[in-house]
């Protein structure tokens, strides 16, 4: 296959395309051409359906004069428009990832900070997840992971988004588009056949290839999401505790709520009364969000959502979590004040333990080698 390109300017786009401005500038063409053998078989197809057939295929594919400096540019377009092409001819070929099956993804990164930050950039959050190979990971679950690995200037990125449901799709598109802007990455291009994740990924530019409309994708943006979030018995825990990074365990004591997106449960949150000597205190026990839904701040929504319940009604309310995602986001939030024991090992539980509060060897050795972030909710008034 050979690509021919075409100069000349084959007319100008329109300015406004419902209400978002369009990028106006004359496109070129690049002509592809295809050669096979005439043989019988194609001879005979081609007479049956009246197609004159010679041999050559020839494919035109219109393509405008792209940026040379950008953050996020889409390529969009049905299945056989040239996105392919139109990648691989103006921005490079797709990176080739490949992995030490031997070893956690976790390890396959230069160290494991860089795992931990790119991993969690693209709602990959599970740390379960984190430990497997890549061979056992899911379909969803592997796209995430090639994409951390790609995260970076330049990247060319095809068929993203193809191989997800389409929730997975819009949370990861909204979560590598932060990261992406956040860390300054420049040139990262992408080629979808899904119009859908558009307002999640808001690129600077986005060339439709079915209607050669080439516009701004920053002015579009996304719909609020709709959590309802209620009251729920405690066997709702059954369908997210494999998600939860340290234990499948849940406190018959607790409290628990799900959160739902028109009707289907994406996330789970349980809470327990504060161990020690704080009176009207509580504290979040678990959380979770399930994989497909992560990246577009379900979990700080709910979490967050909970903890205010409690607040209105006079309680004091905490929080403990090892999730680096959420732990810096309270970190940085207004409405959460660290503890004393933010961002330090667990030693103060040797002393509870000494004042008659009940734990295994075991869980006292876990829990005081884990560095953890640690809150307390002020909220809003």
């Amino acid at each position: 296959m050979s690509a021919i390109e075409n100069y000349t300017c084959d007319g100008q786009m329109s300015l406004i395309e419902n209400g978002v401005p369009i990028i106006n500038d004359c496109i070129r063409t690049i002509e592809l051409k295809t050669n096979v053998d005439v043989d019988e078989g194609t001879l005979e197809i081609s007479k049956k359906f009246d197609y004159e057939f010679t041999g050559e295929t020839v494919t035109k594919i219109k393509v405008p004069t792209f940026p040379k400096d950008f953050s996020i540019g889409l390529v969009v377009g049905s299945s056989g428009s040239g996105k392919s092409t139109i990648l691989k001819e103006c921005f490079g070929e797709e990176e080739k990832i490949s992995w030490d099956n031997s070893k956690a993804i976790i390890s396959n990164f230069d160290t494991i900070e860089d795992g931990v930050r790119l991993l969690s950039s693209v709602g990959l959050g599970s740390i379960p997840s984190w430990c497997k190979p890549y061979k056992v990971l899911s379909n969803g679950e592997k796209f995430r992971a090639d994409l951390a690995r790609r995260l970076h200037d330049g990247a060319v990125i095809d068929e993203f988004t193809s191989v997800v449901n389409r929730e997975a799709a819009k949370s990861c598109s909204n979560a590598v588009q932060k990261y992406i802007r956040a860390n300054g990455i420049k040139n990262v291009v992408f080629a979808s056949c899904h119009d859908d994740i558009i307002e999640y990924l808001r690129p600077d530019w986005v060339y439709n290839t079915d209607t050669s409309q080439f516009y701004n994708g920053r002015y579009l943006w996304r719909k609020p999401i709709e959590l309802l979030l209620h009251e729920c018995v405690s066997d709702q825990w059954e369908m997210f505790k494999k998600h939860h990074y340290l234990s499948g365990e849940l406190n018959k004591a607790s409290a628990c709520y799900v959160a739902e997106i028109n009707g289907l449960p994406v996330a789970f949150v349980s809470v327990m009364t504060f161990p020690g000597n704080i009176k009207k205190a509580m504290r979040e026990h678990r959380l979770v969000v399930l994989p497909d839904f992560q990246g577009i701040g379900i979990g700080n929504a709910v979490s967050e959502t909970v903890a205010q319940y409690y607040v209105d009604r006079g309680y004091r309310y905490f929080s403990k979590t090892a999730n680096p995602r959420c732990g810096e986001h309270r970190d940085k939030s207004n409405l959460w004040r660290p503890t004393t024991y933010n961002h330090k090992d667990r030693i103060g539980y040797e002393k509870q333990k000494q004042n008659g509060y009940q734990m295994s060897v075991d869980k006292l050795i876990k829990h005081s080698l884990r560095v953890c972030y640690c809150h307390e909710y002020i909220g809003e008034e």
